[in-house]
């Protein structure tokens, strides 16, 4: 993928909801909701200080994220479906 962010952007890859419920009852598409867990693919430089000091980001390329529900910009690069969004938007990393 030729695609970097700038600054402090990350672009993200959705990860999937589940299909079934607890109860073994099947979700049609038209029910899910998008999930606000994800990967992350690339990351900007970071942000920077007033100073122009360089704050470097939290999260690395690989890392699984949560964000809020309407949280980034969706985008299709090289026909999969992303989600650029700026780092102070991501809620924490899964461990």
């Amino acid at each position: 993928m030729a695609f970097k962010p700038l600054h402090d952007r990350v672009l993200v890859r959705r990860v999937e909801g589940e299909e079934k419920t607890k109860g073994g009852l099947i979700i049609p598409d038209s029910a899910k909701e998008k999930p606000a867990e994800g990967e992350v693919i690339s990351v900007g430089e970071g942000a920077r200080k007033d100073s122009g000091e360089l704050i470097a980001p939290a999260v690395k390329a690989g890392d699984r994220i949560l964000f809020g529900k309407w949280s980034g910009t969706e985008v299709t690069i090289d026909g999969a479906e992303l989600l650029i969004m700026k780092e102070s938007d991501i809620l924490g990393i899964i461990a």
